[in-house]
This record gives structure tokens, sequence and C-alpha cells, in this order.
């Protein structure tokens, strides 16, 4: 069993950054490739990053290429969501995820099996 518990969300302006992070627990090998998604009321989910734990392998959305970095810290199990020059269209609920895939199926799209509770971030204008 995996166990997701994230935090780091809160409001800020337009324009400024949050960091969020993902602690992460379980079955090693059913959490090798790690997602952030969001969520915005009446939206679709949607995936936001994702990385491939044994190579550090990422991908982003195109609507955060250039402004967020997903990265970990395998000593403390946890993936992080740095987030700058964040827009009012960021604002969702943003939820941590996990599965176990290989480096070509590790993708923020599809099926994760266990998912964080959420947390909130609202970017003002």
């Amino acid at each position: 069993q995996v166990q997701l518990v994230e935090s780091g969300g809160g409001s800020v302006q337009a324009g400024g950054s949050l960091r969020l992070s993902c602690a992460a627990s379980g079955y090693t090998s059913s959490r090798n490739c790690m997602g952030w998604f969001r969520q915005a009321p009446g939206k679709e989910r949607e995936g936001v990053a994702s990385i491939y734990t044994g190579y550090g392998t990422t991908r982003y959305a195109d609507s955060v290429k250039g402004r967020f970095t997903i990265s970990q810290d395998n000593a403390k199990n946890t993936v992080y969501l740095q987030m700058n020059r964040l827009k009012p269209e960021d604002t969702a609920m943003y939820y941590c995820a996990a599965k176990g895939a290989t480096l070509f199926t590790c993708t923020a799209r599809g099926d994760f099996d266990y998912w964080g509770q959420g947390t909130q971030v609202t970017v003002s204008s």
C-alpha cells in the first residue's frame, strides 16, 4: 500500500510562487512514477507533471512548461512541485498521485493507483 500526503498549498498573487510537497510511503515499486494533477471547480482533472523516480525523468503539460518544476528528494521520499509565475488560471485543488510504470509510460495521464488528499492553490489577479 502507498500513502501520499500533500502540503504547501495556499493563496498567492499572480506572478508569485508556491512549492507543493508530496510525502510518500509504502511499496517503492508501486510509486516509481509520481504525478501532480489539478482540478478546478467545474473542470476536468488535468495532469500537470510527472517524474519517473528511477531516472528523474520529467514531463510537463504545455500549460505549465517553463513555469513549474517537478523534482524529488529520495532521502525524504518526497516529490515537489515548484510553481513560479503563477496565473489565476492555475487556481485549483492539486493532487499528488503514484503508480508503478516504466520510463515510457510514466506520464501525468491515465489512471494512477494512489492519490493524496489534495491541497488548494488559489492565485488572485
